[in-house]
């Protein structure tokens, strides 16, 4: 191999020596940001939010007795016409809807064998009210007794309790998600200034489920909203 060759090879070794190191520096440094950016923290944020609700479902079930069937259904259809007419009063263009009568042969199922002096048949009947005016809900409740006075068998029913709904979580859902959001926020960034990061945009976020439930057992008007987020955030250098 002569001179020139010589130095055109070690020009040329030269050449790709430089070359790889500096794309070892590119490649290297890209790679450093790359993990920089992975650098993320997962926290929770929680909104809450105390509401009225806006619709009642009052059923109210009463019962009846009789020997016969048909003295049977002209009491149950006495009864609802009673309770229809105590609803009125407050509710006249509400929606009230009356169940078919629930009925019972006590001689078919052997109670009359040991009360004689039983009615053989007994019927329960629900009647329900669908409004929206949840305070007047609330205060015919209290004067329902004079359907007693009336002769209206009231019957205390677990399943046929009052139900009080809010049904506008449509219109509350971004701000709460929102709030949601900054509280995560204000956690992720308490975590950064501890490890002496900052806190960047956000990598990846999850709603949570919206739950409602009664503020308490005394006052099931009221309902409490709640929502927590999930929320990943890119942490930063100083």
């Amino acid at each position: 191999m002569n001179t020139e060759t010589r130095v055109s090879s070690a020009i040329l070794g030269g050449a790709v020596a430089i070359g790889l190191a500096v794309g070892g520096y590119f490649i290297g440094h890209g790679l450093l940001k790359a993990r920089s950016s992975e650098r993320f923290v997962t926290v929770k944020g929680l909104a809450e939010r105390e509401v009225k609700a806006d619709l009642a479902i009052w059923p109210l079930v009463f019962a009846v007795t009789a020997d016969d069937l048909v003295t049977l259904q002209a009491r149950a259809d006495d009864g609802a016409r009673k309770i229809r007419a105590f609803l009125e009063r407050d509710f006249k263009d509400e929606p009230v809807s009356a169940s078919a009568p629930r009925v019972q042969d006590r001689e078919a199922q052997g109670v009359m064998r040991d009360r004689a002096n039983l009615s053989r048949y007994v019927a329960e009947v629900t009647v329900t009210l669908r409004t929206s005016r949840v305070d007047a809900v609330k205060a015919a409740l209290e004067g329902s007794g004079e359907l007693v006075k009336q002769g209206v068998a009231i019957v205390q029913n677990y399943e046929a309790r009052t139900d009080y709904l809010f049904t506008q979580l449509d219109e509350i859902k971004p701000e709460m998600i929102a709030t949601a959001t900054k509280d995560a926020r204000h956690a992720a960034e308490q975590f950064a200034s501890d490890s002496g990061s900052k806190v960047g945009a956000i990598r990846h976020a999850q709603q949570g489920y919206f739950t409602i439930e009664d503020r308490d057992p005394f006052s099931p008007e009221f309902k409490k909203v709640r929502v927590v987020t999930t929320v990943e955030f890119f942490l930063l250098d100083q």
